[in-house]
C-alpha cells in the first residue's frame, strides 16, 4: 500500500476510534463555519469578469471617478411620441430633456437627442428616441444591482408622470435580468422542476435508504463550509471569485454522493457478513481509503495547478476545486466511518437477495464488485454514447463566450417591452452596451469621439461637455456600437476602438468589455491549463495505481471538460434545446464565466471516478443522477443564465460517469494492474495490519487487534 494510501486509512482509524470528537469537531465547522462565511461572502469579487485585465481596470477607474456606469450597464428610457409629434422641435426636446431630470438623481449621466442633438437617437420616422441614463451604482456587486433597479423604478414612473401622453418604458441588461429572475415558470416547467426533485429524492432513498440518505448530504454541507472557510481566508490576501459559491457545494455534493456510496455499499456487506456496526465501519472506512486517496489527491493537485496561472479568474477555480475536493475526502474519511460506527451494530438492510449473496463474498471482492465493477451495457448502447460524447466535444470548438442576447433573456416584463419597443422602432440593441472611453482631458475627447464614430459598426460617438462627464482634468467618450458584445460586429467595434485609441493615454471600459477580456485573457490559457491538469493528473494517479489506470482517468477527464462546453453550445448557443429549459430563443453566446466553471468541475468528477476501484457504483447512473437533478430542480425556469448555469453542472456530473460506462463495455478492455488485481484479494487471505503501520488504533470490544481488509503489498 503507498505511504498516501496508509495515512488514509490510519485517519480513518483514528476517526473511528475517537469518534465522538470528530463529530463534535465537524459540528463546529459546520456551525461556526457558516456563520463565518455567510458574513463573509462580500471578500468575494463579484463582477464575473477576467479582473485585472484592461477592461476590468478602465471600469475600476471609470466607477472610482465618476461613480456610475463602467461595469454597470446603463438604462435604457424609450419614449414613443403620438402621431403627429415632431420630437425635434425645441418644445418636445425640452419637455424630454425637463422629464429626464425629474426623474433621475442629481448628476446622473444622460445620454439622449435632448442633450446631444445627435440624429443616432431618434428612429427613422422621428417620433421613437431613447436615452441612456446611468444610475449611481458603484460596483457591479450586489449593493450596485439594488441601486439599479431602484433608479430604473424611479426613471420608469418619473418619465411616465412627465410624458403622459407618450409610451415611455424603461430596458436594459439589468432590467432584462430582473425580469427573468421574477418571471414565473410555466405550468409545464414547474412540473418539470418538481418531477426532477422528486427522481432525486427517490434515487437519494433507493440508494441509500431513509436513515442513511442524510449522510451523504451532511457530508456535502460540512465539506462546503470548511471549503469556504478556506477560499475566504486565501480571499483577504487575493482576489478571488464569487464562482466558488457555486463551484464548491456542487462539487462537495457530487463527490459526497460518490464516496457514501461506496462507503455504505461496504458497510452493509460487513453487516451482513456477522460484523458489529463499528467494527464494519472501520473495515469499510479502510476499502474507500486507496481510492479516496488517489482520487483526492489527483483531483487537488490537477486543480490546484490553475491557481499557477497569470489570470486571476483560473485562478479562483482551481483554488476552490482543490479545496472543495480536500475538504469532501477528509470528511467521508473520517466523520463517514465515525457516524456509521454509532448505528446499532446488527442492523439488517433490505437489500434483498444482493446483500445475502454480498454476504458470502469476501469483503473486499463483493464491495468492489459492487463500488467499483460496471454494469455491463449493450455494445450499440455504449457505441452510441461515445458517437455522442464525439460530437459534443466537436460542438465546443464553436463555444461564443459572452453574455446571453437581450432578445433570449425573458419573455415579457416591463423590461422586455422596452426592448421590443426599441427594435421595433428600427433601433439596434448594441445601444444597451455602450462603451466608455476614459481620456485625459488634453487627448481631446472631441477628436477621440469623431475617430472612434468612423469605426465600421458604430452608430455613433458622443462626448459631452457637461461636469458630469468631465473630472479631475479627465473625460468620458461614450461610444455606441450597433451590435451587442457577443456578436461579431461587436466585438471587432470594440477591438478597433481599442486600437484606435492606443497611444492617446486613453481606456477603453463598458460592461462588454470584460467579456472580451474574459475571451482573450483566460481562454487563450484553456489548453494549456487544461495539458497542465492532464500532466499533473496522470502523474498522481500513475504513482499511486497504474499507468494505465491514469491514461483511463485523464482521458475521461480532458473529454468530459470539453463534451460540457459542447453540451451548452448544443442546447442553449443553438437553440435547439432552450425552449425546453424554460429560456425564449437561442442565445447566440453562452455566459463567458460558466463553460470555465463547469469544465473544471467534469475534469475533476472524472478524474476521481476513473479511479481504479473508485469510490462510487460505476454501473449505478443513479448516484450521478441524484447529484444533477436537483440542480435542474432550481434552476430551470425563466432566469435564463441560472438555467444555463444548472444545465452546465448539471452535465459535468454526468458525462463522466456515461464515457466510463460506455468505454468499460468495449472489446479489448486491459488487465487490471497490480495495485487493481492486490484490491480484490479476499480479505480471508490478508494478514492482520501491524500496530506501528497507523496512527492509532480504537479499542475493540473483543480486547483485540481488528484486522482490516488491505492490499496485500502492504507488509513491506
Amino acid at each position: 500500500m503507498r505511504r498516501a494510501e496508509r495515512y488514509a486509512a490510519g485517519l480513518v482509524r483514528l476517526s473511528v476510534g475517537h469518534r465522538g470528537l470528530v463529530c463534535l469537531l465537524w459540528l463546529a465547522v459546520l456551525l461556526a463555519g457558516g456563520l463565518a462565511s455567510a458574513a463573509n461572502l462580500g471578500r468575494l469579487d463579484q463582477s464575473f469578469t477576467a479582473s485585472g485585465q484592461d477592461g476590468s481596470r478602465a471600469n475600476a477607474a471609470i466607477t472610482e471617478r465618476y461613480g456610475a456606469g463602467a461595469g454597470v450597464a446603463p438604462l435604457v428610457a424609450v419614449v414613443t411620441w403620438p402621431d403627429g409629434t415632431d420630437a425635434r422641435s425645441p418644445g418636445t426636446v425640452g419637455r424630454l430633456r425637463s422629464g429626464l431630470a425629474g426623474a433621475t438623481d442629481p448628476g446622473t449621466r444622460v445620454l439622449s437627442y435632448a442633450g446631444t442633438g445627435d440624429g443616432a437617437f431618434l428612429s427613422q420616422d422621428g417620433r421613437t428616441t431613447y436615452a441612456l441614463v446611468y444610475p449611481h451604482s458603484g460596483k457591479p456587486d450586489l449593493a450596485g444591482l439594488t441601486a439599479v433597479r431602484d433608479a430604473t423604478e424611479r426613471l420608469r414612473t418619473g418619465l411616465r408622470a412627465a410624458l403622459p401622453d407618450a409610451r415611455v418604458n424603461v430596458t436594459g441588461v439589468l432590467p432584462l435580468q430582473e425580469d427573468s429572475a421574477t418571471t414565473r415558470p410555466g405550468l409545464g416547467l414547474q412540473l418539470a422542476k418538481y418531477g426532477c426533485a422528486l427522481g432525486a429524492l427517490v434515487l437519494l432513498l433507493r440508494r441509500f435508504r431513509p436513515l442513511l440518505s442524510l449522510l451523504p448530504l451532511l457530508l456535502a454541507a460540512v465539506s462546503s463550509v470548511a471549503a469556504l472557510v478556506v477560499v475566504l481566508a486565501l480571499a483577504c490576501a487575493m482576489e478571488l471569485s464569487f464562482v466558488v459559491v457555486y463551484l464548491i457545494p456542487v462539487a462537495a455534493l457530487a463527490l459526497s454522493l460518490r464516496r457514501s456510496a461506496g462507503l455504505v455499499t461496504a458497510w452493509r456487506a460487513e453487516l451482513a457478513r456477522g460484523r458489529d456496526a463499528r467494527r464494519a465501519a472501520l473495515r469499510a472506512g479502510s476499502l474507500l481509503a486507496g481510492p479516496a486517496a488517489t482520487g483526492t489527491s489527483a483531483g487537488a493537485v490537477a486543480l490546484a495547478s490553475l491557481a499557477l496561472f497569470p489570470a486571476p479568474f483560473l485562478r479562483s477555480i482551481g483554488i476552490a476545486g482543490a479545496t472543495a475536493c480536500l475538504t469532501t475526502g477528509l470528511a467521508a474519511l473520517t466523520l463517514g466511518p465515525a457516524l456509521l460506527s454509532w448505528l446499532p451494530g446488527r442492523v439488517r438492510e433490505r437489500s434483498g437477495a444482493g446483500s445475502r449473496r454480498m454476504g458470502q463474498l469476501p469483503l473486499a471482492e463483493g464491495a468492489l464488485r459492487t463500488t467499483g465493477g460496471v454494469r455491463r451495457a449493450s455494445r450499440p448502447l455504449a457505441v452510441a454514447t461515445l458517437v455522442a460524447l464525439a460530437l459534443l466535444t466537436g460542438a465546443a470548438g464553436f463555444l461564443t463566450a459572452g453574455n446571453p442576447r437581450a432578445e433570449a433573456l425573458v419573455r415579457g416584463g416591463p423590461g422586455r417591452d422596452g426592448l421590443d419597443q426599441l427594435t421595433a422602432a428600427g433601433m439596434p440593441t448594441g445601444v444597451l452596451n455602450p462603451l466608455e472611453v476614459l481620456a485625459p482631458s488634453a487627448a481631446g475627447p472631441g477628436r477621440l469621439a469623431a475617430m472612434a464614430a468612423r469605426i465600421p459598426g458604430v452608430l455613433t460617438a458622443v462626448a459631452p461637455g457637461d461636469a458630469a462627464w468631465r473630472r479631475d482634468g479627465s473625460a468620458l467618450v461614450a461610444v455606441i456600437p450597433s451590435g451587442e458584445p457577443m456578436t461579431a460586429p461587436g466585438r471587432r467595434a470594440m477591438a478597433e476602438v481599442r486600437a484606435a485609441t492606443a497611444g492617446t493615454g486613453a481606456r477603453v471600459g463598458g460592461s462588454g468589455v470584460p467579456e472580451l477580456d474574459l475571451v482573450r485573457g483566460v481562454y487563450r490559457l484553456v489548453p494549456l491549463a487544461l495539458a497542465v491538469m492532464a500532466l499533473l493528473g496522470f502523474a498522481v494517479i500513475a504513482r499511486l495505481r497504474s499507468a494505465r489506470a491514469a491514461v483511463r482517468a485523464v482521458l475521461c477527464g480532458v473529454v468530459s471538460a470539453l463534451a460540457v462546453s459542447g453540451l451548452l453550445v448544443l442546447v442553449w448557443q443553438y437553440g435547439p434545446g432552450a425552449r425546453l429549459l424554460g429560456g425564449v430563443a437561442a442565445t447566440g453566446a453562452v455566459t463567458g464565466w460558466i463553460p470555465l466553471v463547469a469544465g473544471a468541475l467534469a475534469f475533476l468528477l472524472a478524474l476521481d471516478l476513473a479511479v481504479p476501484g473508485g469510490s462510487a457504483p460505476r454501473g449505478r447512473a443513479g448516484v450521478g443522477l441524484a447529484g444533477a437533478l436537483p440542480l435542474l430542480a432550481i434552476g430551470l425556469g425563466p432566469q435564463v443564465e441560472l438555467a444555463i448555469l444548472v444545465t452546465a453542472l448539471g452535465g459535468a456530473v454526468l458525462l463522466g460517469p456515461a464515457l466510463l460506462r460506455a468505454l468499460s463495455v468495449l472489446p479489448g478492455r486491459s488487465r487490471p494492474g497490480p495495485h487493481e488485481r492486490a484490491a480484490k484479494s479476499p480479505a480471508s487471505a490478508l494478514p492482520a495490519t501491524p500496530a506501528s503501520s497507523y496512527w492509532s488504533r480504537p479499542r475493540s470490544p473483543l480486547g483485540h487487534t481488528i484486522p482490516l481488509a488491505e492490499p496485500s503489498d502492504h507488509a513491506q
